[in-house]
């Protein structure tokens, strides 16, 4: 198969450590993925040098937003800086050439309306001013979810595809995510594209815990409970470009993948 698979790396770095784990495809934070404020491209030569040096390298880029971003929530004092934050890695993405922007779907509360929740989303790709495609990730716990289980996805969607800027808006599918959060990897990109349409971004993950457990934690290929078979078929069934996202070193598991697409 001609899936273009790399993974998550760090900024500074990212060509070089491409290059030693054999990516086609980098993942990069911005900023810190728990804090609020953007600091200055820590990249020598600023975005013009990164944009051009991943370039050169054939590397596809994407960005993954910070964890703290809940553009869904009720609260005034997350919802607000989280679409701020959100515009400046929008623009950040841009400035890199990156073809887009991981956002995970985010969360309200127990004593709100979920409805309120995907307004608020629609809402938020409304104030967008960008050209990147904001990809929104699916998440593996919680049962304030905006985009943990299936119907919640499709009520999502509904309501971001209502906004203007909604031709700017993907999916991401995260395997350990959806082993998780109970939705079926049998048939996962299936339903997903029943849903959305589209899968534009895979996050390629393991599992340590089991199924429907809403643990978010990542193990490498072969270590976690996720059996082989599925994971290579939501990732030959989706034909999106790949993110590994487990820490450590991610050679492995891109030559895991490789072979067993390649069998």
């Amino acid at each position: 198969m001609s899936v273009k698979i790399g993974a998550h790396v760090g900024l500074q770095d990212a060509v070089a450590e491409a290059k030693e784990i054999g990516a086609e495809v980098v993942q990069v934070f911005l900023s810190d993925p728990q804090a609020w404020k953007v600091p200055p491209l820590e990249y020598a030569g600023g975005a013009e040098a990164f944009r051009e040096e991943t370039a050169s390298a054939g590397l596809h880029v994407y960005v993954h937003a910070p964890y703290v971003i809940n553009v869904a929530s009720t609260n005034n004092r997350i919802r607000i800086p989280s679409r701020k934050l959100l515009q400046q890695i929008m623009s950040g993405a841009e400035a890199i050439g990156a073809r887009g922007v991981v956002v995970h779907g985010g969360h309200v509360t127990a004593n709100d309306d979920p409805a309120v929740g995907f307004d608020n989303w629609r809402k938020a790709i409304d104030a967008l001013e960008s050209d990147v495609p904001v990809l929104i990730e699916n998440t593996a716990g919680g049962d304030f979810s905006m985009a943990r289980r299936l119907e919640r996805i499709e009520q999502l969607w509904a309501a971001v595809m209502q906004a203007n800027g909604a031709e700017n808006v993907g999916f991401t599918l995260d395997t350990c995510h959806a082993w998780a959060g109970g939705i079926d990897l049998a048939t996962a990109v299936e339903d997903i594209r029943a849903i959305t349409g589209r899968i534009d971004l895979v996050h390629a993950n393991d599992s340590r815990d089991t199924a429907g457990s809403g643990a978010d934690r990542h193990a490498h290929f072969g270590d976690g409970n996720i059996p082989p078979e599925l994971l290579v078929g939501v990732i030959a069934a989706a034909g999106a470009p790949v993110v590994c996202e487990t820490h450590g070193d991610m050679g492995p598991d891109i030559a895991w993948l490789r072979e067993r697409l390649a069998a």
